[in-house]
């Protein structure tokens, strides 16, 4: 059984939620107050945080920030205004899907099932896929930059796989959110170019990525 932790201060949520949860395999842990569900995480890893932004303490950036400090921990966020700008900042600091308040329960679990599907994703025999100096193993959704571990979020993950799996292909920004899943429509343009700037980032100083104007993005396989 998947463990799920919520962090929210809306005592009344989590208790049908659990419920609601366990019909569908996932145990459901909850705290109200940020500090202690960051603790909570540091001891005991769940397999994904559910993530509101209006909390006290600090609100839901700050611990989203500190979460991926440390951790590439599945996160997906409760924005209560649906707020384009808040799923975009929630995207630039790492988060991995977003819901806006009030949502339907079995949407939050199948964004939830549909997160955790990919990141226990089973063997394929293309499970290990190698670029030059890039190795990307998809079973176990690990990437090693000249034999050192690249840490990405599962967003960046599945694009840079999405890019690997066929090299020299330009993939179009509808081709991107189709084949990543989990990001707004109504957010493609900025959603699709923050994802590829900080998976360039990440992947420094290997330039791999290009852009292809007017049409999208493409990944190289550089020769030996």
């Amino acid at each position: 059984m998947h463990r799920i932790l919520m962090i929210d201060d809306d005592q009344e949520l989590a208790a049908p939620l659990r419920d609601y949860f366990q019909r569908y395999g996932l145990e459901l842990e909850s705290s109200t107050i940020p500090s202690e569900g960051l603790e909570r995480i540091q001891h005991s890893p769940p397999d994904l945080v559910i993530l509101d932004i209006m909390l006290p303490e600090m609100d839901g950036f700050e611990v989203c920030r500190r979460i991926r400090r440390q951790s590439d921990l599945p996160i997906l966020m409760l924005t209560a205004r649906g707020e384009v700008m808040d799923r975009v900042v929630g995207l630039e600091i790492g988060a991995d899907d977003y819901l806006a308040k009030p949502f339907e329960p079995r949407e939050l679990v199948a964004r939830i099932q549909n997160i955790l599907k990919r990141t226990t994703a089973q063997s394929t025999p293309e499970s290990r896929l190698t670029l030059g100096e890039l190795t990307i193993d998809t079973e176990q959704q690990e990437v090693w930059m000249r034999g050192t571990v690249v840490s990405l979020t599962t967003m960046e993950f599945r694009l840079l796989a999405l890019l690997a799996r066929q090299p020299g292909k330009v993939f179009n920004r509808d081709e991107i959110l189709n084949g990543i899943k989990g990001i707004e429509a109504d957010l493609y343009t900025r959603s699709v170019d923050i994802l590829i700037s900080r998976l360039r980032q990440k992947l420094q100083p290997l330039d791999l990525i290009k852009t292809v104007y007017g049409s999208g993005y493409r990944i190289i396989d550089p020769k030996p």
